[in-house]
């Protein structure tokens, strides 16, 4: 069992480097209908995300722009593939259940490719790295809400 676990974790970590390496939806969006600025003081990682959501309320593009760490950069690419063509609902309830993957309790369901980010649980520290593009396109989505009430 051992070596499939590792096996698996390796899995894990190559996908990680590649996304670090090659990161998908990596680039300013113009337009963008959402948009908002991400820092992690704690190891300097900055990062601008952008969305783009129809009138029905889809992501039809989300990028990202900025640096990071390499578990930082990947999450957000590997968010950026997540969340394109999804509701802002299932948006918002994938940010809940990868931030219980990354915090708390796995959720009950499979979360895909998005299960590589499972091992950071294991390093507290690393956690807000990994959260970092989530909470920030969880931000974008939600400020727009808040202006959208308010006018």
């Amino acid at each position: 069992m051992s070596n499939a676990f590792d096996g698996l974790r390796e899995l894990y970590q190559e996908v990680i480097f590649d996304h670090n390496r090659n990161p998908r939806n990596f680039k300013a969006l113009d337009p963008a209908t959402h948009q908002a600025d991400g820092h992690n003081p704690l190891c300097g990682d900055q990062l601008t995300v952008y969305a783009r959501l129809s009138d029905d309320g889809v992501v039809e593009e989300v990028s990202f722009i900025g640096h990071g760490c390499a578990i930082s950069k990947a999450s957000a690419s590997l968010m950026t593939e997540a969340c394109k063509g999804k509701s802002k609902a299932d948006v918002e309830q994938l940010f809940e259940d990868v931030h219980a993957m990354l915090t708390q309790e796995h959720p009950d369901r499979d979360l895909g490719k998005l299960e590589v980010l499972s091992g950071v649980k294991e390093f507290p520290a690393r956690v807000k790295c990994a959260s970092l593009a989530w909470h920030t396109l969880h931000n974008a989505i939600s400020q727009a809400q808040e202006t959208a009430k308010t006018e």
